[in-house]
């Protein structure tokens, strides 16, 4: 396969899964192993960095008006009951801090779980079925009644630390998702979909961003000589990573937009079903070897 076609290729998938509850990757894996290329060398490893930074920043582009708003009424909020300790943006961090540290201490363990298909099919199988589960019972508020919180404005300390504890399960677990961790987990305790998916994203942004700093220094400090990944070496590679981190960037600011508005009209329950197929399919494919 010619690189710039799949170059492309990986652009679109890490675009459309990066921010839907699906688990990108489960799905560059999953792509990986379905066309028997190799993506490992030190070249295909920058490049699936780089891609991923594309998909980031197309957050603080598609929410800079929301977080304008944030940094303008810090610490007050808008509606003036608020503190710097129970601030939105303060509580994005709250539950960084609670998934950042663990994911940390447990690297060894995630690296040992990171090219597992088996682990992946498992936990995309059990993480869409949680997901479904989730959705139709704390999906809908009973007639009469709302969400306790229907705003990100509205969070609490509590929420935001449980959610950064249910985020460790897709660090630990590629194929998890770190949205479907999220949402779910913000689903549980009270918020709505809207609230519960804004958050989501709000978090995924120190989340993915340290995340990506974290593979770059490894990149260019590595610890026993051999890096994480390597720059291009010629205007070939050059142009095959423009392109990856172009089509990421521009399909993730596309699919962001569309689940907002998605979300606040249907529920996850279709992601949640191709989940638990793509799962299965991907159980049924390793056991027959």
């Amino acid at each position: 396969m010619h690189d710039y076609f799949l170059s492309l290729l990986l652009g679109i998938i890490e675009g459309l899964t990066e921010f839907l509850p699906v688990s990108s990757t489960a799905h560059l894996r999953i792509f990986e192993a379905l066309l028997g290329i190799d993506l490992s060398n030190g070249f295909w490893k920058m490049y699936s960095i780089v891609i991923q930074l594309g998909a980031i920043l197309c957050l603080p582009i598609y929410f800079r008006s929301r977080i304008a708003r944030f940094l303008s009424t810090f610490p007050r909020g808008e509606r003036d009951d608020r503190t710097w300790a129970t601030h939105p943006l303060t509580l994005v961090m709250i539950a960084f801090f609670f998934t950042a540290i663990p994911a940390f201490l447990l690297t060894k363990v995630i690296g040992k779980h990171l090219e597992s298909l088996v682990v992946m099919g498992w936990s995309l199988l059990i993480g869409g079925i949680i997901m479904w589960v989730v959705d139709a019972l704390f999906g809908m508020p009973h007639p009469g009644s709302r969400h306790q919180t229907e705003r990100m404005e509205e969070m609490t300390t509590p929420q935001a630390v449980w959610i950064g504890i249910c985020q460790i399960a897709s660090a630990v677990f590629p194929g998890t998702s770190r949205s479907m961790s999220t949402i779910a987990g913000g689903q549980v305790v009270g918020m709505s979909r809207p609230s519960a998916l804004e958050f989501s994203f709000f978090l995924s942004m120190p989340t993915m961003g340290a995340a990506v700093a974290y593979e770059l220094y490894r990149t260019f400090h590595p610890k026993h000589g051999a890096p994480l990944g390597t720059m291009p070496a010629n205007g070939h590679e050059w142009v095959v990573l423009i392109i990856g981190f172009v089509v990421s960037f521009i399909v993730a600011l596309a699919v962001v937009a569309w689940f907002m508005n998605w979300v606040r009209q249907r529920g996850f329950t279709p992601f949640a079903i191709y989940r638990i197929i793509v799962g299965i399919a991907v159980l049924v494919w390793v056991m027959r070897g």
